[in-house]
């Protein structure tokens, strides 16, 4: 095993229905009858918050699941329909007290105007622990819920050739969260008077017009929302190829790679770095997650064979992005020691199956960690952006602003 890094490893959980298996929804414990429910998402937040996790990220999308892209299927043997993300996490913030609330947001189809006062909205009632993870659509049928654009048809054999049309999707991309970041900055800190003796409530001087003129968006400000509690709520982002790896450096707080060894781990890592200077943010913060989907079980064996198991129900074996692993909680606590390694200072945790992967993850891999002195043995920080060591930064629009910790 690689010897322990030298800083804490940051940890999250990325929350898809019953999980990421699609035969997870018919496990004893996935719960499918109450997956369109509050509580069902409140029990598993709160799980992951009595873990000590950083943050939880909730997926979403435009369409209905699909086991193939770029099409819809018509298979009736997975989860299919989902709630909004960023409503889930209003509804949970307020019962939950330090764990950062991230949702998906896509990019595409989505106004940076509407999404910048949700997120803000999201800071103020979670209290300074929202982000967003920002995500493109390249599905024809989903652009065609909007009626507003056409998207090229891609395969997913077509992408190493559809440089163009998946340049153009990132770019667009790294424009909304450019717009999201000036509405969040549109008001100064101390805007709102809120002074019922002299009649003023805010200080007009202290709102700021964007003008934000780009190829994909012409947007003026300033927003509606006051700025949020933590200034700039956390960006995060999936990457797993050069151009989404060019979002991550110009745009994000978070990116989230794919690497399945220490060797491409650190490749990868290069590569992102290398685009951040690119970018002019070298002296900035930029986390770098490892993403793993995991099923965990304390038994040696027994999490290979529930995976052979969950295949089985699916009729076939399950594929990812990510690396899958599949054994004990110390098994994957090496693992992840091995990886940090290559330069990556944390992880997000993809469960199979949300009702026994989740609890593994909280009950069994945070405490080992915890005995190998790299994971928190608690919450050091009320913000999102604390609990990461991200300053608040400095408003761009406040003369002589400058960031506070």
């Amino acid at each position: 095993m690689s010897s322990t890094p030298a800083s804490p490893l940051h940890l999250a959980v990325a929350l898809d229905g019953t999980g990421w298996h699609p035969a997870s929804w018919r496990e004893p414990v996935a719960r499918p009858r109450d997956l369109l429910t509050a509580a069902y998402w409140t029990d598993l937040i709160q799980e992951a918050e009595r873990g000590l996790l950083d943050f939880v990220t909730i997926e979403d999308g435009l369409g209905p699941q699909s086991s193939r892209f770029p099409d819809p299927d018509d298979r009736t043997d997975q989860v299919r329909g989902r709630l909004d993300a960023v409503l889930i996490a209003s509804r949970v913030a307020p019962l939950t007290r330090r764990i950062g609330l991230v949702p998906t947001v896509i990019a595409t189809h989505t106004e940076p105007f509407h999404i910048s006062k949700a997120i803000a909205t999201l800071d103020y009632v979670s209290t300074g622990r929202a982000g967003l993870r920002v995500q493109v659509s390249a599905r024809p049928n989903e652009a065609e819920h909007f009626g507003r654009r056409t998207v090229p048809r891609i395969e997913l054999h077509d992408l190493p050739h559809a440089q163009d049309a998946v340049t153009d999707f990132f770019d667009e991309a790294a424009d909304y969260v450019e717009v999201v970041r000036r509405l969040w900055d549109s008001w100064e800190d101390g805007a709102e008077i809120r002074d019922a003796a002299t009649g003023r409530f805010i200080d007009r001087d202290k709102l700021h017009y964007i003008d934000f003129e780009g190829r994909h968006f012409s947007v003026k400000g300033p927003s509606i929302t006051p700025r949020p509690p933590q200034g700039q709520p956390l960006v995060t982002a999936l990457a797993h190829d050069n151009i989404p790896y060019r979002l991550v450096a110009r745009a994000a707080d978070v990116g989230y790679i794919t690497p399945h060894d220490t060797d491409e781990a650190r490749a990868i890592v290069a590569r992102v770095r290398a685009e951040q200077e690119t970018a002019g943010r070298a002296d900035e913060p930029l986390h770098v997650f490892g993403d793993l989907v995991v099923l965990l079980d304390d038994e040696p064996g027994a999490a290979r064979a529930r995976r052979e198991r969950l295949d089985a129900l699916a009729g076939e074996p399950y594929t990812s992005d990510a690396l899958i692993f599949a054994g004990t909680p110390a098994e994957l606590a090496d693992l992840l020691q091995e990886l940090a390694a290559g330069g990556l200072t944390g992880f997000r945790l993809r469960p199979a199956v949300a009702g026994h992967d989740l609890p593994q993850i909280t009950r069994r891999l945070v405490p080992e960690l915890q005995r190998r002195g790299v994971f928190r043995t608690a919450y050091e920080a009320d913000t999102l952006r604390g609990l990461l060591g991200l300053s608040r930064p400095a408003d761009r629009y406040a003369p002589h602003a400058a960031a506070t910790v």
